[in-house]
């Protein structure tokens, strides 16, 4: 699948807000960008610095050491921005998709600490998700954007559920390294594990009947349906049948066959929006 990169980065419609180790130094995404009047190279290196200094192997953040020593943060998202879109245009899906992520993640943790005293939640940013807006591509996009208008819209990949973090509690880990294309394939199915196996991702109670999924299942259950959508089985409607035909691939057998009978009560978890601070 192609992605109709030139539709995608005109100006945005706002919408309304949601939410293996990989060869780093060689990147096809390096450019040379100038950053403060010095060519600095687009440089996953730098992220990769950053993410494995701030964020602890549970995913959780220090922001507050991050908002102090934020000069490499801000360097690497002013870099974003210096990527053209025909360049963007000619890389594989892959790659694409690996920058947008690692674009909607290092934006968000600029918006954590563009706050001073930090916030509780991201919630407590005004527009945070629809209408601050971030250089990227050499157009600016607002976090909706990157996430509705070019991820979700351009690319059927919802495993990029598992790997963009919206800095609350109940999203996802946040990984401790970037993403790339050489490695996306393994480090998506690395994110939806992590996830599915923690308390904010998927609880089965089989004693009781219960199947509780996140909420962000719910929010948009429709992004499984082209890919997941089964033939039998299961419980609930399209969108809850093809996302647990989705999560069955990820269990155990015993657990994937009790998912694929149907005979529980499906709920979603409550969603936790403090802040994934350390």
């Amino acid at each position: 699948m192609r992605v109709k990169i030139v539709a995608a980065l005109l100006p945005i419609t706002m919408l309304l807000g949601s939410c293996s180790i990989p060869t780093l130094g060689n990147s096809q995404a390096a450019q040379q960008v100038a950053v403060e009047g010095e060519i600095t190279p687009y440089d996953l290196d730098l992220y990769a610095e950053i993410l494995s200094t701030y964020v602890d192997d549970d995913g959780w953040v220090d922001y507050s050491g991050l908002q102090a020593n934020r000069a490499k943060l801000d360097q690497f998202n002013a870099s974003l921005n210096a990527v053209s879109a025909e360049t963007y245009a000619g890389w594989g899906e892959e790659e694409q998709i690996a920058f947008l992520v690692n674009a909607y993640n290092s934006l968000t943790l600029k918006s954590i600490i563009d706050q001073d005293p930090l916030k509780a939640s991201i919630r407590d940013i005004p527009g945070v998700w629809r209408f601050r807006q971030h250089p990227i591509l050499g157009e600016t996009q607002t976090l909706d954007a990157i996430e509705h208008d070019i991820l979700r819209k351009d690319f059927n990949e919802p495993r990029i559920h598992a790997a963009l973090v919206c800095a609350a509690r109940s999203c996802p880990p946040l990984r401790t390294e970037p993403f790339t294309g050489e490695a996306l394939d393994e480090q998506l199915d690395d994110q939806v594990e992590l996830w599915l196996a923690s308390d904010v991702g998927l609880a089965i109670d089989q004693d009781n009947g219960n199947v509780s999924i996140s909420a962000i299942f719910d929010w948009f259950g429709e992004d499984w349906q082209a890919t997941y959508s089964p033939e039998s089985g299961f419980t609930g409607s399209d969108n809850q049948k093809a996302v647990l035909n989705f999560i069955s691939t990820y269990l155990e057998p015993e657990e994937a066959d009790y998912l694929r009978q149907g005979d529980y009560n499906l709920k979603y978890l409550d969603y936790d929006w403090s802040l994934n601070q350390q």
